[in-house]
């Protein structure tokens, strides 16, 4: 039998309050817990890939010999394609460092320079081709391994022969120190390069853009139709079983895995109207899919939340059901729209393995321009990167993954911002 005191202080007013702060305690703390464990995700993070955001570079005087570039002094730039860079920085590593000799450490001197000298060299006389017959001071970009030895990411600690960048070449580089002709400097390449085989040239515009351009297809897709098919079923269309069916499937394809997504992609564009494998236009139609449902669900949520009376009174006017959803229902529920739009393309900016099922997984290294480019996405450039066993890939991949995360915070902010300014209070 239960004791009427036990009972009473149960249900006292000290009872529920010394209750109501527990939960509130309760919650304070997983609020906390949560905030420490992002922390330490972005402070990792950041760590990681704050190197990628600076590069070190080694200045050489380059010798643009007219014998090498343009033996015939035709003056065509296509004929400075031809000349052999390799040899003239190789030229140039040896009179900076005249007592190296022999076969192996003169190989040991070239690789302090990262392969993309080469191409900067030829992009260099290309602009400037007053240069042949010179010799010029230019600052050049170090190879990941020196990159990584200068940032502290390759101990010193193990042999010789288990690293990556020996001692002649650690001697050479505290020569270059002490001369001021090493630097570490802001890595502009980062953000102005695609993809490339060497760390040192990678960079993220590729992916910037091909992620820019499949966006683009996904909002000119996923809105139109999805907000059409919102108003439709919400103010249009009578109650049936028809309706029913496709709501039902709307909300069960809002919890589809996005993976489905990217093997209808694979089925349908791709081998039966045979679109372009790798290009923004099938990435962004299969977006597309995954974004509708989301587009969709935001758009009749936001209708819903307009009082009848707008309704009642356009129509008390003699206002069709169209009009009155086009002129009056339609610009009030706007904000929501644009909200439930913004999320959801958000969802498809972080989105990787439909891209993966349609080959947008392809290395690329040039910068897509139109739809039917070949192109490669930020998330899959991350995921790349991060296969990659270079250790210059690891703070790129971090690097990439902290642009992503902004361009994320700055949609889900502007969703925010529209929500706040322009929703009505009711």
């Amino acid at each position: 039998m239960n004791n009427p005191n036990h009972i009473g202080r149960k249900f006292s007013l000290a009872y529920r309050y010394k209750k109501e702060k527990l939960f509130r305690f309760y919650g304070l703390l997983a609020s906390i817990i949560g905030l420490i464990f992002l922390v330490i995700f972005f402070s990792n993070l950041i760590g990681k890939g704050k190197g990628a955001f600076f590069q070190t570079q080694i200045k050489l005087n380059i010798d643009f010999s007219q014998e090498v570039i343009d033996p015939n002094r035709t003056g065509d730039k296509e004929e400075f394609l031809k000349a052999n860079y390799g040899g003239i920085l190789k030229d140039a590593l040896l009179k900076r460092f005249p007592s190296v000799s022999g076969r192996k450490d003169t190989r040991s001197l070239k690789k302090i320079i990262g392969q993309g000298g080469i191409y900067k060299l030829s992009d260099l006389l290309q602009e400037r081709p007053e240069w042949v017959g010179t010799s010029q001071e230019i600052w050049m970009i170090a190879s990941d391994d020196i990159d990584m030895y200068i940032k502290g990411k390759i101990s010193t600690d193990v042999p010789d022969d288990m690293r990556r960048v020996n001692d002649k070449q650690i001697e050479w580089i505290k020569q270059l120190e002490q001369s001021g002709q090493l630097r570490t400097a802001f890595n502009a390449m980062f953000f102005t390069s695609a993809d490339s085989r060497e760390p040192e040239m990678a960079g993220i515009l590729g992916a910037v853009m091909g992620t820019a351009l499949t966006l683009l297809i996904t909002l000119a897709l996923s809105f139109p139709v999805g907000v059409m098919a919102a108003i439709y079923l919400e103010e249009l269309s009578k109650k049936s079983r028809f309706t029913d069916f496709i709501e039902i499937n709307i909300n069960n394809l809002a919890a589809v895995p996005s993976i489905v997504f990217g093997l209808l992609g694979l089925a349908v564009f791709l081998n039966v109207f045979h679109m372009p494998r790798s290009a923004p236009v099938v990435g962004g139609c299969v977006l597309a899919l995954m974004t509708l449902p989301t587009v969709i669900i935001a758009t009749r949520s936001s209708l819903r939340a307009v009082p009848p009376s707008i309704r009642e009174a356009a129509r008390g006017l003699g206002a069709s059901n169209l009009q009155v959803v086009m002129h009056h229902v339609l610009p009030l529920a706007m904000p929501g729209v644009f909200t439930g739009t913004i999320i959801g393309m958000s969802r498809a900016l972080g989105e990787s393995a439909p891209l993966l099922m349609i080959g947008m997984v392809a290395f690329i290294v040039d910068i897509p321009v139109s739809f039917d480019d070949p192109a490669t996405a930020l998330p899959v450039q991350i995921y790349l990167w991060a296969d990659s066993p270079e250790k210059a890939f690891v703070e790129k991949t971090a690097a990439g993954t902290l642009i992503l995360l902004l361009f994320l915070i700055l949609m889900n902010s502007l969703a925010v911002i529209l929500r706040k300014k322009y929703e009505k209070k009711w």
